[in-house]
C-alpha cells in the first residue's frame, strides 16, 4: 500500500503564494514521475505541473512562469511552490506518483492523494 499525503493549501489573496508538499508513504521502492492536477468546481481534473525522476518538468501554461515544482527523493516529497496566484487557480489540488513498490515481479502503483483546497479569494 501507498499512500500519499498533501499539505499546504489554504486561503490567499490573489497575487499571493503558497507551498504544496505532498509526501509519499508506504511499500516503496522507488518513485518515477509525480505531478500535481487540480480540479476546480465543475470542471475536469487537470494536469498542472509534472517531474520525472530525474527533475525534468513540464508545466500547463496557464501556470507557466508563476509555479514551480519540484521533489526530495530522499524523502518521498513533490513541493508546488505556487507564486502570483489568481482567482482562477482556486481549485482542489492532488498529487500524484508512479510509485515502483516491487522489482520482482515489477508492480507499479498509480498512487493518488486525497486533495488539498486553495482558494484564492480577496
Amino acid at each position: 500500500q501507498v499512500q500519499l499525503v498533501e499539505s499546504g493549501g489554504g486561503l490567499v489573496q490573489p497575487g499571493g503564494s503558497l507551498r504544496l508538499s505532498c509526501a509519499a508513504s508506504g511499500s516503496i521502492f522507488s518513485i518515477n514521475a509525480m505531478a500535481w492536477y487540480r480540479q476546480a468546481p465543475g470542471k475536469q481534473r487537470e494536469l498542472v505541473a509534472h517531474i520525472t525522476n530525474g527533475g525534468s518538468t513540464t508545466y500547463a501554461d496557464s501556470v507557466k512562469g508563476r509555479f514551480a515544482i519540484s521533489r526530495d527523493n530522499a524523502k518521498n516529497t513533490v513541493y508546488l511552490q505556487m507564486n502570483s496566484l489568481k482567482p482562477e487557480d482556486t481549485a482542489v489540488y492532488y498529487c500524484h506518483a508512479w510509485v515502483v513498490v516491487s522489482t520482482t515481479p515489477m508492480r507499479v502503483s498509480d498512487s493518488w492523494g486525497q486533495g488539498t483546497q486553495v482558494t484564492v479569494s480577496s
